[in-house]
């Protein structure tokens, strides 16, 4: 099947699968290099980590009191940029994968760690990270935990330490 093809339909379903929760995207891009995203209304950031982070306190996820939700798309052999963030941390849990992760407190990237269905990552701002998409596509819940009030992170905090895309 067309790789295009296999994408725009994984697309689709992932976009059906988060209305279906009822939870309101208000921004996508499904032409990102290594796959894409759906952005998840802010205001939706507690039912959207209870329906994927269950296990977690809300209460624990705040740190400035403004949290960010995502859904990560990630294809198969293609990876996000090593990167950090100097005005938030992630967590991430796998919705379907496998899916890699690189992590690491310096530039210097480490081992490829391996996360299930199911299993979750917490980055700390200033974390060095980086997914992986391994033999098949991969799907993620993401939250970004705002760690400045004041100037709450958005795309353009990214410092990539290296990137397969040259961006």
């Amino acid at each position: 099947m067309n790789p295009d093809s296999t994408k725009q339909k994984l697309f689709e379903k992932t976009r059906q699968t988060i209305q279906e929760k009822n939870f309101a995207i208000v921004d996508e891009d499904m032409e990102r290099p290594w796959g894409g995203f759906f952005v998840i209304d802010e205001s939706q950031a507690a039912d959207f980590a209870k329906t994927y982070f269950g296990d977690i306190d809300i209460e624990d996820l705040k740190i400035s009191g403004k949290l960010s939700p995502k859904i990560l798309i990630v294809q198969p052999d293609k990876r996000l940029s090593w990167q950090y963030h100097h005005r938030r941390a992630e967590i991430w849990k796998v919705l379907e994968g496998p899916v890699g992760v690189i992590t690491s407190d310096t530039d210097e990237q480490g081992p490829v760690h391996i996360l299930d269905e199911g299993e979750f990552i917490t980055l700390e701002q200033g974390e060095r990270h980086r997914l992986v998409g391994l033999d098949g596509w991969a799907t993620l819940a993401e939250i970004w935990q705002h760690t400045d009030p004041e100037n709450p992170s958005d795309e353009d905090d990214i410092v990539r330490v290296q990137d397969d895309f040259g961006r």
